[in-house]
């Protein structure tokens, strides 16, 4: 995970070419030391793109991954915590939320909006986040029948002070778990989105949009076109 973020975050350093440079008289060159990920069809150097698309991923899942989990960790708290009649409406809405595909979700927002990173990022944030809610309210809920809660509620303590100081920092073992994975799930739906053509714009190094590119070359013997993008998510996602 190190190292892609790594090459993330210094994409613009460790890329020998431009990620949208076009050498017509490289076009379709295998692996080599002069391009370790061979060229596309329109002589674009494959590790570039790789290494930009890299970046792009790293940025949606994190950014995604972090409005994500600050919304389950606020709605899991709130609502493991006070439990009753108000517990029972807000997951009551979160069964609604979870309902609903999130894919479907994501192209009416995207189509309606328009495609672009933004606003995949805050989408993403919102659908994983009121989903991941559940998890972390399963946690609280555990958590607050512990004599240390009841023995802060029985000293005056404010609900806040005990929200912040004793129910949150014994469930971020759960919530730490769910970050990550979330992570993942965002790179992978925002790969999957770009290979649909409704994710970022044609114009950005998204992986699955190269993927995409790629596929239409994998059965004519341009393999590397489509597998180092492929093999390039799979690590990330896995990491």
């Amino acid at each position: 995970m190190l190292v892609f973020l790594f090459c993330g975050i210094f994409a613009d350093v460790l890329a020998p070419y431009g990620y949208n440079k076009i050498t017509p008289l490289n076009r379709l060159k295998p692996p080599s030391w002069a391009f370790p990920f061979g060229t596309d069809n329109l002589g674009r150097d494959m590790l570039s793109r790789c290494l930009y698309g890299a970046q792009l991923s790293v940025i949606i899942g994190f950014c995604a991954a972090g409005i994500a989990t600050v919304i389950s960790v606020v709605l899991g708290i709130v609502s493991g915590y006070i439990g009753g009649k108000f517990d029972l409406v807000l997951q009551r809405f979160v069964d609604a939320w979870m309902s609903f595909p999130d894919l479907i979700i994501l192209v009416v927002v995207v189509s309606v909006v328009g495609p672009g990173m933004p606003q995949i990022i805050v989408t993403l944030g919102l659908l994983l986040g009121i989903a991941g809610s559940r998890i972390v309210r399963g946690a609280v809920v555990s958590v607050r029948e512990n004599m240390y809660v009841h023995a802060a509620q029985s000293t005056g303590a404010s609900t806040f002070r005990i929200l912040w100081r004793h129910i949150l920092p014994n469930v971020m073992g759960p919530v730490m778990v769910l970050a990550t994975l979330q992570v993942a799930t965002a790179i992978i739906t925002e790969a999957t989105l770009s290979f649909l053509g409704v994710g970022t714009p044609p114009t950005s190094p998204s992986l699955g949009t190269l993927i995409r590119i790629g596929n239409d070359f994998l059965f004519s013997g341009e393999w590397w076109i489509t597998v180092f993008p492929g093999l390039m998510l799979v690590l990330i996602a896995l990491s």
